[in-house]
């Protein structure tokens, strides 16, 4: 372990803001927090978290930053993202194991995280030179009128421990190629993470002088996050994480006219049709369920299957999770890992106290699992329920997976949409009528609909979010990158009068 920190420049205790360049971080006096791996309970390293003083510190910088780097020709911006995601291939092993040491995913997700990251960088390093606007046709003779987009300034981007890395590439490399400067608060449950990417970009940093572009400020919600949220400096919000926290962040940005973009809850659901294909079917739902140990936002929480293979799909589902490996996300052979710390493993078997009182029926799992190593592991759970039960509707963070059942295309959609999160939704299907009427208006009301896979695993070049309780935000490609600029519609006149619109005479 001590070898892969060093790789990627983190020491026994570590200061916890930079402005970016090798020389950018600065002596926080903060209270320190200690970051402890998932794998066995152990702590890996200290930080020294910022204070105010900090984040003023670090936003000048940026402020400063942005006069510059918002002049600076977006194709040579994108030479700059390109630059760094070429460093980001270069540290791909040793981050994405950090990921798993740190976060817990295993070993396989960890480094696609990683390449996650790279992929968006290759995306960004296109976009950059397709910052396009419209041209529209003048009703007033010898008029041009078109639009165009201007960096926004000062972006804040608030990541959750569960993408510790991937959710700061998609915005922070697509906002920078727009013009914008990017200030980073990372999770506190995975700040080395954050560290690391830093340590990682600084030499492009340093040899494009951009000092205070990709700024980073680990701290607690009092000193750093509030502050952040409450700063009028800050254009954008982007903030990942609970359906509670962006009822705390929305408001308090909509009050000072910010902008904010919020990828919340998801509670996502998988139609299992009477013509499905049940071998494509349970694999999705496995991984869609298991995958990051259930810490998802997009993971599966629910199956609605029709009646007559519902006992088929469960009985397949209880055979291909006894054959799940749990343990150290560091071996190959293992496929699901330890929830994130002690408060998630209570608050999963609080959920499935909760879900038997109401009526459901634990299937298989349910358990607490304590590995020789200690950590905070648990068993994939199945419960099947009669109907919708309250606790359903909740998103837990957890490898939880409810079976319900359904007889007609229209009840299958009706329960999907019955609850208050809207993100990701799938339907395995072979008939195009149930395919179509899935994808209908009204079909799924989830920001991503799929056919015939899982609900999990999205790829970066769609746009990347949910509505409802999910926020309503989008992410990554394609048109995601106008949240991060200002739109200007501008008309030229070049004749020697002065038509008015509308057919209006002023003489």
């Amino acid at each position: 372990m001590q070898n892969l920190l060093e790789s990627l420049g983190i020491q026994e205790i570590n200061y916890g803001a930079t402005t970016g360049a090798s020389n950018g971080w600065r002596k926080t006096e903060a209270d320190q927090i200690e970051s402890i791996s998932p794998i066995d309970g152990k702590p890996i390293a200290r930080v020294i978290q910022a204070t105010v003083h900090d984040y003023e510190a670090i936003m000048q910088q940026a402020s400063e930053s942005f006069e510059k780097w918002r002049m600076m020709p977006a194709p040579q911006r994108g030479q700059v993202v390109r630059e760094m995601g070429e460093q980001l291939r270069k540290y791909k092993e040793p981050l994405g194991r950090l990921v798993t040491l740190e976060m817990g995913k295993i070993i396989a997700e960890g480094f696609g995280e990683v390449q996650e990251m790279i992929d968006m960088a290759d995306f960004c390093v296109g976009q950059s030179r397709q910052l396009y606007g419209l041209t529209m046709s003048s009703e007033r003779p010898e008029h041009r009128m078109y639009e165009q987009w201007h960096p926004l300034g000062q972006i804040g981007i608030i990541t959750a421990f569960n993408f510790p890395v991937a959710v700061w590439s998609w915005n922070a490399l697509l906002a920078a190629v727009c013009g914008n400067v990017c200030i980073w608060k990372p999770s506190s449950h995975t700040p080395l993470t954050a560290i690391a990417v830093q340590n990682i970009i600084a030499p492009v940093i340093d040899r494009y002088q951009i000092n205070g572009v990709f700024n980073l400020v680990i701290g607690s919600s009092k000193d750093v996050g509030n502050t952040m949220v409450n700063d009028p400096r800050m254009h954008l919000i982007s903030a990942t994480g609970s359906t509670a926290m962006g009822r705390r962040i929305g408001p308090v940005v909509a009050e000072r006219f910010g902008k904010s973009l919020l990828e919340l809850g998801g509670n996502n659901a998988i139609i299992v049709s009477e013509d499905a294909n049940i071998d494509l079917a349970v694999r999705a739902i496995t991984f869609g369920a298991v995958g990051t140990a259930g810490q998802r936002c997009t993971s599966t929480r629910r199956i609605i299957v029709h009646r007559s293979i519902k006992q088929k799909i469960t009985d397949t589902l209880i055979k291909a999770y006894s054959q799940i490996q749990i343990g150290d996300p560091r071996e190959n052979r293992i496929l699901m890992g330890p929830l994130v710390d002690e408060n998630a493993v209570n608050t999963m078997m609080a959920a499935i106290q909760t879900a038997q009182e109401q009526g459901a029926r634990l299937l298989y799992g349910g358990h607490r699992v304590q590995p020789i190593s200690g950590g905070f592991y648990v068993e994939p759970t199945i419960m099947e329920a009669q109907c919708q039960y309250e606790i359903i509707k909740e998103e837990t963070f957890a490898p939880i997976l409810y079976i319900l059942e359904y007889e007609t295309i229209q009840e299958a959609i009706q329960l999907q949409n019955n609850v208050p999160q809207g993100l990701s939704s799938s339907i395995f299907t072979e008939s195009m009528r149930n395919m179509e009427t899935f994808l209908s208006a009204r079909g799924s009301d989830c920001g991503i609909a799929n056919v015939n896979i899982g609900t999990s695993g999205a790829e970066i070049g769609g746009a990347f979010g949910g509505e409802k309780e999910t926020g309503g935000g989008r992410e990554a490609g394609s048109d995601a990158w106008k949240i991060y600029m200002r739109r200007q519609t501008c008309t030229i006149n070049w004749s020697k009068n002065l038509p008015l619109a509308q057919g209006i005479t002023f003489d």
